[in-house]
């Protein structure tokens, strides 16, 4: 199996999986949405509320907040499962607090965490707007959670996977330059001058065939432009909600579909 990348950036990843198949693949998504640790708010104690927003949606526009969850943020945390603690402590969970009076917008910058590694992603995320002699205080709590338990706690915004698109001409028909019309993401360009169709961007293709179906037939029904895949080539994207980075989101689901392995193959021998 190959991996290479085609772009990276604080948010996103774009790669390429050779010689591989497709449920490997799709481990890989499912793992990496579902199974990454991250951090959210989950409980939410809320002193006063002035403002005309429920408590209840205030509450949940909290848990959605990103925030900053990658490994060295925070190291030393474990999950509430693991912590001796009733509730929660500082081993286990960071708090924040909020208090602010109108008039204006309050904002997730306007979140004061007890660890200063460990803020809202972004600080202009509004949160709720207060009138004025309005007023709000409340104390929240984040923890480690799952993706499989709430969506807040999904680290990726997108996770997908394409088969890499594959096409080819028949060299036994006449060019047929009207099909790289068709072509709704402008992939194709026909070059008269040298009689061929050239490809612009292979991976940009979506498979959709409508090249395909604009091109003229024979008599036996052929075409001539077939769009296909490359049956164990894939196009990966993972992008983020800021929380943590591309790469240490897949890095960490290739540890946990190792880990599990190496469980499935104890639990083979001791079968034996």
């Amino acid at each position: 199996m190959e991996i290479e990348v085609k772009d990276q950036n604080d948010d996103e990843i774009v790669f390429i999986i050779r010689d591989a198949e497709v449920p490997f693949v799709n481990a890989i998504r499912r793992t990496a949405m579902m199974s990454i640790p991250k951090l959210a708010i989950e409980d939410v104690n809320i002193v006063k509320n002035d403002s005309a927003m429920f408590d209840e949606v205030l509450a949940h526009r909290l848990g959605l907040t990103p925030l900053v969850s990658d490994l060295e943020s925070i190291e030393g945390l474990v999950l509430p499962d693991e912590c001796d603690c009733d509730d929660y402590c500082p081993h286990c969970s960071v708090s924040f607090t909020l208090n602010k009076k109108g008039p204006g917008v309050v904002y997730s910058k306007d979140l004061v965490s007890s660890d200063p590694k460990i803020k809202p992603v972004y600080d202009t995320i509004p949160l709720v707007k207060l009138k004025e002699n309005e007023e709000i205080e409340l104390e929240a709590v984040a923890k480690l959670g799952f993706g499989k338990e709430h969506a807040k706690w999904m680290p990726t915004t997108v996770c997908a996977y394409k088969q890499y698109p594959k096409i080819t001409f028949d060299e036994n028909m006449d060019v047929d330059y009207d099909c790289a019309s068709a072509c709704p993401r402008g992939i194709l360009k026909a070059d008269r001058r040298s009689k061929i169709i050239k490809v612009l961007d292979i991976e940009n293709c979506a498979m959709c065939k409508s090249c395909e179906r604009a091109s003229v037939k024979d008599n036996e029904g052929n075409t001539y432009i077939h769009v296909g895949h490359e049956e164990n080539d894939f196009i990966f994207k993972i992008e983020t909600d800021g929380s943590m980075p591309p790469k240490e989101v897949l890095l960490k689901a290739c540890d946990v579909l190792e880990n599990k392995a190496d469980q499935l193959i104890e639990f083979s021998k001791g079968g034996k």
